[in-house]
Order: C-alpha cells, then structure tokens, then sequence
C-alpha cells in the first residue's frame, strides 16, 4: 500500500527516450508510458509505479530505413521483443537526497534527488539508481533524469560483440525521462 497522496502521470506530455550507440552512430527513440503513479507525502516522494509501452517505440530519425528495418529490429526477439513482452514497468523502490557521486555516469542539471527503483523488462528485474532533478508543487510534479544503463542486464546480448567492427553496438544504452504528473 502507498503512502501519501497520488499524482497522476500525464501520458500526452510524459515521454521515456532510449538513445542505443553504434560505431559512429546513434539512435534515439522514445516509449509512451501506459499509466504511471507517483506517491507525495509531505512534499517528498514515498513511491510510484510506472507502465511503459514497448510497442508505442517511435524513432526520431527519419525514413523508410529505420521505420522498415530498424523499427522492427528493436522490438523483435533480439531486442524488445514487443510481441511478448509489450510492457515494461519501473517501480520506485527507494528517494533519497542527491549527493554527487564519483561513479555518476550520467546527470541531469540541478539534480535533487536520487531515486532507485525495479526496472522490468523481458521480465527481467533489476533496480537502478539514478540522479533527478524533481519539481513539486501543490497540484503538479515534474521529474526529469538522464543516465545510462547496461542492455545486458535485461538479456538484451545482440551486437554487442567487439569482434563486429563497425556493425558492433554498445551495451550501454541513455535513458532520458521527461515525466509530468497532477494531483
């Protein structure tokens, strides 16, 4: 059970964007979210739950070859695999006040708060941690963050195999969350 008083996560103005790298090249696409909750008692957050749809993946790069080839590629079985698995959820486990950290491999401006929470995908959990800057007021939260994590965590192995030259690519995988949410 949740404490605190709900925020409702506005899924038009919320967008999750995954950026994968390449040699020389990158590719950023962005997840709606289904349904998202945040939990805000005495002006902190105490928990939140979120619902990603894998299948709403829109590439911001344009043209038949990433809608026709790419597209598909990442929400087949060797990335997404979207047919089976059409969510994703990330669960907030844990807020904490930020303090900067020699590992932070990743940070938003103004950063406030750390916040771990279960990422679940391909049902694979593993919690992360990452920084946040967090505004809050009476009627309206607003969170952003910018980090990376490691595809393989989440079985997601394809590529990434320094013997492929130029057609290797990184496990490691940029997560920028815009996230707007009302009382």
């Amino acid at each position: 059970q949740q404490e605190g008083q709900p925020f409702t996560v506005d899924t038009t103005a919320s967008f999750i964007r995954f950026t994968g790298n390449g040699v020389g090249k990158n590719h950023p696409g962005k997840f709606k979210l289904s349904s998202g909750e945040v939990f805000v008692a005495d002006n902190q957050i105490t928990g939140g739950d979120f619902i990603l749809n894998i299948r709403s993946l829109d590439l911001e790069e344009e043209g038949s070859m990433f809608d026709d080839k790419l597209k598909p590629h990442l929400l087949s079985g060797d990335f997404f695999d979207a047919e089976k698995f059409g969510t994703a959820t990330f669960t907030i486990t844990k807020v904490e006040p930020y303090k900067p950290a020699s590992g932070d491999t990743s940070l938003v401006e103004g950063a406030n708060f750390n916040i771990s929470g279960n990422l679940t995908l391909k049902d694979v959990t593993k919690n992360v941690t990452f920084p946040a800057r967090v505004e809050l007021d009476e009627n309206t939260l607003k969170a952003k963050a910018n980090f990376d994590i490691d595809r393989r965590q989440w079985q997601m192995n394809y590529g990434n195999d320094k013997t492929l030259g130029d057609k290797f690519i990184s496990e490691t995988v940029n997560i920028e969350l815009d996230l707007q949410a009302k009382k």
